[in-house]
């Protein structure tokens, strides 16, 4: 066959693939009709005029610098600390100061882990010093700490397979490679209540992260209800390699560790604000991030930038004077990094007013340059979005991805039914400093969080104010 007979027959066979299978857009002009179609494209000059005001107006730069003071004056805000609970009184005199008084906190209990001694020393075959982090809620060595020899793991599989007086007694090393955060967290996440069914008195994770400067990432962790509580902690990707690398040699390796912590409980708050909607201002449109963070690092990337562009968007809306029909809510998330404490909590306390969220938004991946939403709901909920996303296509954020569970807060909400959306953006370094020492306003940048506030800001508006709900 020739090039232009090869070209000819190509042609041809797109044409006849376009009439079998209908694109996307078609079934989405089918679903939504011209005239909601042309409703969303009519949001284009007001949505020029939140770009502008944030990307080149008075609000240019604000976003960037609200959070670099909140991160500086506070640091890490771990669940349960008095530190959150005055960052909490902050962000709320931060918003009266902006002239919005709709501010509601609602009080619940939170876990209170705090970590004290951590310490791992390879005694066998050399001596040398692990670095680690605990993770979250691990329970604590005896003083003299546990000395055992180290039974690696690539999987569960694995585990699974190995007779239980293989693993007895010994300290588990879970080493998977890390593929996506959504299959790999489970090691951290499960990995010592599975050692210790098998006899485990330890268990280690490799850092769940693509990358590392010899640094260890923490993270939440659950005891089963039956499980023996043994200590639990993250290593970093290069020990964990040294250690395989003994391991596949034959060599017997031991390890100290030395681990204490305390767990109690405290009140915390979630905090909720409102840019009351002028015809429907039962109807919300949720925008939110979390206020808390790990006891490393300072919580500027997770997740002081979705806090302060979910802050940022009733500001925005009430200094252009835009009044969207539904109310514009804003959460602030409390002890998200220890399960999702708040977000339970608020879906308990507002579950019989469910059937009044138009739409839930969070941001907890990371304030990177927005590429678009992360979207879960019905077909027309999702070609609502995607028509709205449209409007984006200068500022290169008109992806929409479907996924059944975006986001982490609001997955509890989402899985009641509501639509929802979580902020798709060029996350791709996000966990490389994700839990991490790393996490400080070094990884932010002023261009991104405006992009990013911009984006959000305006989203929440078209999606509060067009003639229709969101559909179910």
């Amino acid at each position: 066959m020739n090039f232009l007979s090869v070209i000819l027959f190509s042609l041809s066979l797109s044409v006849c693939l376009a009439k079998q299978l209908p694109k996307h857009e078609d079934k989405c002009h089918n679903l939504l009709g011209d005239e909601l179609i042309a409703e969303i494209l009519s949001y284009e000059k007001v949505k020029d005029e939140i770009l502008n005001y944030v990307l080149q107006g008075d609000f240019k730069g604000q976003t960037y610098d609200q959070l670099a003071k909140f991160v500086d004056k506070f640091g890490a805000r771990p669940s349960g600390s008095e530190v959150l609970e005055r960052s909490i009184d902050y962000m709320i005199e931060l918003t009266r100061e902006e002239d919005i008084n709709d501010i509601v906190t609602e009080e619940l209990e939170v876990p209170h882990w705090v970590r004290g001694e951590e310490k791992i020393t390879m005694l066998e075959p050399r001596v040398k010093d692990i670095s680690l982090l605990g993770l979250g809620r691990s329970a604590s060595t005896p003083p003299e700490g546990i000395t055992a020899e180290v039974i690696v793991f690539e999987n569960y599989d694995q585990l699974d397979k190995a007779l239980d007086e293989d693993v007895r007694g010994k300290i588990v090393l879970y080493d998977p490679i890390f593929t996506t955060y959504s299959e790999t967290n489970q090691y951290r996440t499960q990995g010592a209540t599975k050692a210790a069914a098998k006899g485990a008195v330890a268990s280690l994770v490799r850092s769940i992260a693509p990358f590392s400067i010899n640094s260890p990432h923490t993270g939440s962790q659950t005891y089963g209800d039956e499980a023996n509580k043994i200590p639990t902690a993250a290593i970093t990707l290069e020990d964990a390699d040294l250690i395989r690398r003994m391991y596949d040699r034959g060599e017997n390796i031991v390890l100290n560790i030395k681990m204490s912590s305390t767990l109690d409980t405290k009140v915390s708050r979630n905090t909720i604000i409102d840019l009351k909607g002028s015809v429907h201002p039962e109807k919300l449109v949720i925008v939110s991030g979390h206020i808390d963070s790990w006891d490393v690092g300072q919580g500027a990337m997770d997740d002081g930038g979705g806090l302060f562009i979910s802050w940022a968007a009733p500001v925005i809306l009430k200094r252009l004077n835009l009044i969207p029909k539904r109310t514009v809510r804003s959460i602030f998330w409390t002890a998200e990094e220890l399960g999702l404490v708040g977000a339970y909590a608020y879906e308990e306390a507002h579950r019989n007013e469910s059937h009044n969220i138009n739409f839930i938004m969070e941001s907890d991946e990371g304030t990177f340059a927005p590429l678009g939403l992360i979207v879960a709901g019905t077909d027309k909920a999702r070609c609502i979005v995607a028509e709205v996303l449209k409007l984006f296509e200068s500022i290169n954020a008109s992806t929409l991805i479907e996924d059944d569970s975006p986001g982490s807060d609001i997955s509890v909400i989402i899985k009641t039914g509501i639509p929802g959306a979580s902020l798709h953006n060029e996350n791709e370094k996000y966990f490389w400093f994700h839990h991490t020492e790393g996490d400080t306003m070094n990884v932010e940048s002023p261009e991104e969080l405006d992009l990013g506030a911009a984006f959000w800001t305006a989203v929440a508006y078209i999606i509060a104010d067009i003639s229709v709900d969101i559909p179910r």
